[in-house]
């Protein structure tokens, strides 16, 4: 089985969730392989990549994305194209939105400085700087329904921070996946390391 662990924002191929995985794979599951590209690129390039990846991996083995925050958007719009099993941590179900705050920053600091012509709004760490013509892309690439249902999982922290769990929960619930929110907690999903064995599980019941 192959596993392809996307990655979120302000993130790259070596995330600590990423690395946990593999970890956890060499030790207890080394029939399996971890795959972590790295996605800070226009969303077009990450869904394209994705899916080319999914399609030349799936040729082999069983192939299961596991996505956390908007790595678990793009893995929801792979796994509607692809039909490949997905499994989702805190994942962003309206990036169109809630990354529209990058805009809303840039737009107060032209009341201060002249930046109308400047196009980047925020550079990840990563190093991916997202531009209008980013936001306009996932405005026009919506979730608006789940194509494999019984090949999904959510997994979902009450505590994110960052995004509305309720929010992700109804959505994929009414789409029909499998969805589990625990109490507490953060976006990072700070005990990840500790939820490994029922990670494992889900992965296993979707392949």
């Amino acid at each position: 089985m192959n596993i392809v662990y996307v990655h979120g924002l302000d993130s790259d191929s070596n995330s600590a969730k990423g690395l946990l995985l593999e970890g956890y794979c060499e030790k207890h599951y080394p029939q399996m392989t971890v795959h972590r590209p790295d996605l800070n690129q226009p969303p077009k390039v990450v869904f394209d990549k994705l899916v080319n990846l999914v399609t030349e991996l799936s040729s082999n083995a069983k192939v299961v994305l596991v996505g956390s925050s908007l790595g678990g958007y793009f893995s929801t719009l792979v796994s509607n194209e692809t039909g490949c099993a997905a499994l989702l941590i805190n994942p962003s179900t309206q990036p169109h939105l809630t990354l529209q705050r990058f805009e809303d920053d840039v737009s107060k600091d032209t009341l201060k400085s002249d930046r109308h012509n400047e196009e980047t709004l925020y550079t990840t760490t990563g190093g991916w700087a997202i531009t209008k013509a980013d936001l306009q892309w996932f405005a026009n690439h919506q979730l608006l329904s789940v194509a494999h249902p019984s090949q999904m999982a959510v997994m979902l922290k009450q505590g994110d921070e960052l995004l509305d769990a309720n929010l992700s929960a109804a959505f994929y619930r009414q789409q029909g996946a499998t969805v589990t929110i625990q109490q507490g907690g953060d976006h990072r999903f700070s005990d990840f390391a500790e939820q490994l064995p029922e990670v494992f599980e889900l992965v296993q019941s979707l392949s």
